[in-house]
């Protein structure tokens, strides 16, 4: 079976970013820290049970929101009590968000001696004029504070989140934002474009953005600037230094399972191949997901039609592409499903292929949702 992961969300933050579709909610009072912790608990264990899971846990990730609004003592029982229910792997990565802020930045080393051995902090830029039409709480100098106090906690390994093609902002800002990213020497560095999603306060009132040529010209500017600073890009938005690319995503885009635990969380579990590969959603609502005695909110089959394009959506993502042998393991289907698709893309020079293994060309890389179409229509 697909390496398994562990998804853990917690839903708060102190504001609601206005560009942010994540299930996320402003808190209005205390957190019910000590109940929710309860309730993360008795979903991973009825989730075991339900699915009948005995595989180790390779990685786990605890995203929300911002989980760092947590204290040390919250992580240390959730995570006491997630090893006495499932086995962990020795090397096991287990990755924390945060935003900057004294007041977290004061836990990282409580945070570090918990066994959370990766951080993600939530930079977006380090200008202040920009974070403030970002709607962020924290300014420029707190983000690089964030990052040197993860250096003193003992963090060797921890990622800067950064956007780009930002209101009003054009490629000498976001150029700028990169310097100071690689200046603070994290090991990864995510790096995205701002988009505008439904359902968020920049949908019903966007701001200004630069043109598509302002946008592609500072993605390039940027991505040569990583790369001369030993940051290689292994996915669409995701630069690491060698050996420090995220395991847990890592796993996700290889199509590889997942258990998802907390209000609207997601997961995806291979029971049966290929006939039995779900996915598992949570109540997105804290107050519904905290009232409830199952958090199960469903699980949908993927239907085995429909393994082809999952798989591929997830695995065109990475630089490395996949392999013939990958893909029968984790879907249970033969490579030739992949046909018609896979052989127009290698005779366009969308993909390329080498001893069993595919991987976008250059071409193919500039135009992935040109390759992914030709797979949305696959013969059934």
């Amino acid at each position: 079976m697909p390496p398994l992961s562990l998804y853990i969300h917690i839903p708060w933050c102190i504001k609601k970013c206005p560009y942010c579709d994540f299930n996320s909610h402003a808190v209005k009072a205390d957190t019910p820290e000590t109940a929710y912790i309860d309730a993360l608990l008795s979903d991973l264990a009825q989730d075991l049970q339900l699915y009948g899971i005995s595989r180790p846990v390779g990685s786990i990730f605890i995203g929300g929101g911002t989980p760092s609004l947590f204290s040390p003592e919250s992580f240390h029982r959730l995570l006491a009590g997630i090893s006495q229910q499932v086995a962990l792997a020795d090397n096991l990565e287990i990755t924390l968000e945060a935003n900057p802020g004294t007041f977290e930045i004061n836990k990282f080393a409580e945070f570090r001696s918990l066994g959370i051995n990766r951080l993600s902090i939530g930079i977006q830029s380090f200008n202040d004029t920009l974070l403030q039409k970002l709607g962020r709480v924290h300014s420029g100098k707190e983000a690089m504070r964030a990052a040197e106090c993860a250096h003193q906690a003992g963090f060797d390994n921890f990622n800067l989140d950064l956007m780009f093609g930002l209101p009003d902002a054009g490629t000498d800002s976001s150029k700028a934002d990169i310097e100071t990213a690689i200046s603070l020497n994290p090991t990864h560095i995510s790096f995205y474009q701002l988009t505008l999603e439904p359902n968020t306060y920049f949908h019903k009132f966007p701001p200004r953005l630069p043109d598509d040529d302002v946008i592609f010209s500072t993605q390039q500017v940027c991505q040569a600037l990583l790369a001369d600073h030993g940051y290689r890009q292994y996915e669409i938005s995701a630069y690491s230094r060698p050996g420090f690319q995220c395991r847990h995503n890592l796993n996700y885009w290889q199509f590889g399972d997942y258990l998802g635990i907390g209000a609207g969380a997601h997961g995806k579990l291979s029971l049966v191949l290929p006939d039995r590969i779900v996915r598992t959603f949570k109540p997105k609502s804290p107050e519904q997901y905290l009232r409830d005695t199952h958090k199960d909110g469903g699980a949908d089959p993927i239907a085995r039609a429909d393994l082809p394009l999952e798989f591929i959506m997830n695995h065109l993502r990475l630089k490395q592409g996949f392999s013939a042998a990958g893909y029968e393991a984790t879907t249970g289907l033969t490579i030739d499903t992949l046909e018609p698709a896979l052989s127009a893309s290698l005779k366009q020079h969308l993909l390329t292929s080498r001893d069993g293994h595919y991987y976008c060309s250059e071409k193919g890389w500039n135009f992935l949702d040109s390759v992914l179409e030709k797979f949305c229509s696959l013969p059934q």
